[in-house]
C-alpha cells in the first residue's frame, strides 16, 4: 500500500463529471506482421497481461481515507481481471475515419470507475475504409488516469506495453515482480495515519508557505531588476475561454518529421516552437473564419513541463509543470511569429522556472480532499476561470516518442495519437507525437466550442504548409526537389477524403469537357475525315431514300393507296394481276 504523491492526489479532487482527468492514447496496427498475417482478440490479452507484469501500478485501484481526511492510498487489487479492463469493439459501416474519431471522442468523454484499477483500453476494428491504411488495420484505445502517469510516463507507458520486435517469443522478456496482493486496509488504520500524517501535513505545510512567500518575493525582485521577463498576461479572450461541456470531439493531423525538422533549421528555432508555430495559425484561422478573431493581442498557449529533468526524479508519479507563452497570433507574417515564438517560449521557460507558480497545481493537493473536491466543484459549477487574467486559449503538450517501430501481438504500429485533460475555461488541447519518422497532432476539444473538427483539421494543414513554404523559400532554408515538394503538401486521410467528397456532378462533367477537348484538339484532322465520310455516307443514303420513295409514289399512284399497313399491302400484292388485265383490256381497241 502506498499514499499518492500531492501531484498525483491533485489529479484526484480535481476529477469532475464535465473535466475527467484522464489521458488517453490511439495506437493503428497493421497485423500483417503478426505470425500468420493476423491477430486474435486473445492474443492483445495475452500480450497487455504479460507486459504488465513489469508494471505493478496499473493492477492497484485506489482506497479513499473515510470522510477526505487525507490523500488517498494505492492498493494492488486481489481481482484484479484484464479482461474487464480491455474491451472489444468495431466501427459501424462504413468504418471511416470520421467514424473513429467520433468513437474515440465518445469514449474518452466518459469517467473511468474509481473503484477499479484506473485505465481501460478498447480493441477497435472495422477500420475498413480510411485511406491510406493497411488491409486489415485494428485501432487500440487507451485511457488511464493522470494520477498514473503525466506526459513522460505515458510514453514510458506505451513502451512498456509494446515489443520490439514482431514475435514476443523471440524477444527478451523483461524480469516481472512476483504478483503481490494488498489487504485492503480497514477503517481504523485509514483514520489513524490520517491523523498521524495530519500533524505531519501541518508542519509540510507551513514550511512550503514559508519558502513559497520567499520565492514569490525573489520571484517579483528579479522581474522588478528585469533579470526575467514578467510573465504575459494580456491574452484576450475567445469562444476558446468559454466553460467546458462533457461532449468531446477529436481529430488528428499528420506531417513528415523531416518537413518540421527543415523548418526548424532554416530558422533556427526548436522543433517545439514549429509545433506551436502550425498550432498558432491554425487558431488564429479557425477564429477568423467564425468571425471570432481577437481585434488585438495574441492567443496565449500553456506548455508542460518535464520536472523530471529539471528537479530529479522522486517517486511521485506526475512530475509536471506549466508555463504560459504566447503564439503571437497578431503577426500574419509566419516566419515572424515564428521567431517572435522562440522568444516567449525561451522567456516563459525561464520565468516559469524561476517562479513558484509553475506548480500551481500542487495546490489541489496540498489540502485535504475533504477542503479540495467542494472547491473545485464550485470553481467549475460557477465558471470562475473566466475571472483569471491569463486567458490561456490551448494546451500544447510535445511528446518524443520512439524512432523505430513498436509492436503489439505481433501488429506493428503504423500512427500514434494522444489525448489529454480540458480543464475548465480551456476547451481545446493539442499533443504533439513523434513516431518512426511522422509527427501526429491531435486535438481534443469540447463539442459545443468546436463542433467542425474537419474544419480545424484543415487550418492545421494550411498553417504547415504556409509555414513550410516560407521558411524553405528563406535564403536559409531553399530546399528543392522531390523531396521537398512531398513536405511541402500533406497529404492525410481527412483531407483526400474531403477533396474526394467535394468533387460535385458539375466539376466532373467539367473534367470531361476538358478531356474531350483535349481529344479533339489531338485528332482534329481524323475527325474531319471521319465527318466528310458520313456526310458522304448520308448523302447517298438520302439519294437512295429519295429514288425509293419515288418508286413507291408510282405503285401506290398505280393501285390508288400510299403506305398502307402490311395486311393492306398483302391485299395490294393478291390484287395486282388482276389490275393488270383490266389495264389490258381497256387498252384493246373496242370492236364495233
Amino acid at each position: 500500500m502506498k499514499q499518492l504523491g500531492i501531484l498525483d492526489a491533485a489529479f484526484i479532487n480535481l476529477e469532475q463529471t464535465n473535466t475527467p482527468q484522464h489521458v488517453g492514447g490511439m495506437g493503428i496496427y497493421d497485423p500483417s506482421t503478426a505470425p500468420g498475417g493476423f491477430v486474435r482478440f486473445k492474443d492483445v490479452i495475452a500480450s497487455f497481461e504479460r507486459r504488465l507484469g513489469s508494471m505493478p501500478l496499473f493492477r492497484t485501484r485506489l482506497v479513499e481515507v473515510p470522510g477526505g481526511l487525507d490523500r488517498p492510498y494505492w492498493v494492488k487489487d486481489a481481482n484484479f481481471d484484464v479482461e474487464f479492463h480491455l474491451r472489444h469493439i468495431a466501427l459501424p459501416e462504413p468504418g471511416d475515419w470520421r467514424q473513429l474519431c467520433i468513437q474515440v471522442a465518445r469514449l474518452h468523454s466518459r469517467p473511468l470507475d474509481m473503484s477499479r484499477p484506473l485505465w481501460e483500453a478498447y480493441i477497435i476494428e472495422g477500420l475498413d475504409n480510411i485511406p491510406h491504411l493497411p488491409e486489415g488495420c485494428f485501432a487500440v484505445y487507451t485511457k488511464m488516469h493522470h494520477s498514473l502517469v503525466d506526459g513522460a510516463g505515458g510514453s514510458s507507458f506505451m513502451a512498456v506495453l509494446h515489443d520490439l520486435v514482431a514475435n514476443p517469443e523471440q524477444a527478451d522478456e523483461p524480469d516481472t515482480e512476483p504478483r503481490l496482493v494488498d489487504t485492503d486496509p480497514t477503517v481504523a488504520e485509514l483514520l489513524t495515519k490520517a491523523s498521524i500524517n495530519s500533524v505531519k501535513n501541518s508542519v509540510k505545510l507551513l514550511r512550503g508557505t514559508a519558502k513559497n512567500t520567499r520565492d514569490l518575493g525573489k520571484y517579483a525582485l528579479d522581474i522588478m531588476r528585469n533579470e526575467i521577463p514578467a510573465p504575459d498576461v494580456s491574452a484576450p479572450k475567445t469562444i476558446l475561454n468559454k466553460s467546458v461541456g462533457p461532449h468531446r470531439v477529436f481529430d488528428a493531423a499528420e506531417f513528415p518529421l523531416e518537413g518540421f525538422k527543415d523548418i526548424k533549421n532554416a530558422t533556427g528555432v526548436t522543433v517545439n516552437d514549429v509545433a506551436l508555430g502550425v498550432v498558432g495559425g491554425a487558431l488564429q484561422r479557425y477564429l477568423a473564419a467564425k468571425g471570432e478573431a481577437p481585434e488585438e493581442g495574441s492567443l496565449a498557449a500553456a506548455m508542460p513541463l518535464n520536472m523530471r529533468t529539471r528537479r530529479g526524479v522522486t517517486d511521485e508519479n506526475n512530475q509536471v509543470g506549466s508555463v504560459f507563452a504566447s503564439m503571437h497570433t497578431d503577426l500574419a507574417d509566419p516566419l515572424e511569429r515564428l521567431t517572435a515564438i522562440k522568444q516567449s517560449t525561451e522567456e516563459a521557460k525561464q520565468s516559469g522556472e524561476a517562479s513558484p507558480m509553475v506548480d500551481a497545481l500542487m495546490l489541489a493537493g496540498v489540502f485535504s480532499p475533504a477542503f479540495t473536491k467542494p472547491v473545485a466543484g464550485f470553481w467549475a459549477r460557477n465558471e470562475l476561470s473566466r475571472y483569471i487574467p491569463m486567458n490561456v486559449s490551448t494546451c500544447i503538450s510535445n511528446v518524443a516518442g520512439p524512432d523505430f517501430p513498436l509492436y503489439c501481438a505481433g501488429a506493428k504500429m503504423v500512427d500514434y495519437y494522444g489525448l489529454g485533460v480540458l480543464t475548465p475555461g480551456m476547451g481545446i488541447f493539442h499533443l504533439v507525437f513523434s513516431y518512426a519518422g511522422k509527427v501526429t497532432l491531435s486535438v481534443l476539444a469540447d463539442r459545443d466550442i468546436m463542433p467542425d473538427p474537419e474544419f480545424y483539421h484543415d487550418c492545421l494543414v494550411a498553417s504547415y504548409e504556409e509555414l513550410y513554404a516560407a521558411a524553405t523559400a528563406s535564403p536559409a532554408g531553399a530546399a528543392t526537389g522531390k523531396s521537398a515538394a512531398a513536405k511541402a503538401r500533406i497529404e492525410t486521410p481527412r483531407r483526400k477524403r474531403a477533396l474526394a467528397a467535394a468533387k460535385s456532378p458539375a466539376s466532373k462533367a467539367t473534367v470531361k469537357s476538358k478531356a474531350k477537348s483535349k481529344t479533339s484538339r489531338t485528332g482534329t484532322a481524323a475527325k474531319a475525315k471521319t465527318a466528310a465520310k458520313s456526310k458522304a455516307k448520308r448523302k447517298s443514303k438520302s439519294g437512295s431514300t429519295a429514288k425509293s420513295r419515288a418508286a413507291s409514289k408510282t405503285k401506290s399512284a398505280a393501285t390508288g393507296k400510299s403506305k398502307a399497313p402490311a395486311k393492306r399491302k398483302v391485299k395490294a400484292a393478291a390484287a395486282r394481276p388482276k389490275a393488270k388485265r383490266r389495264a389490258a383490256a381497256k387498252a384493246k381497241p373496242k370492236l364495233k
